[in-house]
């Protein structure tokens, strides 16, 4: 697998676009794993990181609806 930020030349992963993050949540609402998501090493770490942040500001839920 290839990995979707450097497929689509992202740069930054922004915490606010919520529809793109919610592509790497699990439907128990977890962080999926690098393995399952094919993001590179970098990414992930940035892809957590914005994740952690969004729940945080509350415009990603914590939870699974």
């Amino acid at each position: 697998m290839d990995c979707y930020f450097c497929k689509s030349n992202i740069k930054e992963i922004d915490f606010k676009e919520s529809q793109v993050l919610r592509r790497f949540i699990s439907g128990a609402g977890k962080i999926k794993p690098k393995k399952r998501t094919g993001t590179c090493s970098s990414h992930q770490r940035k892809l957590a990181r914005a994740i952690k942040r969004a729940r945080y500001l509350g415009i990603l839920s914590s939870i699974a609806r």
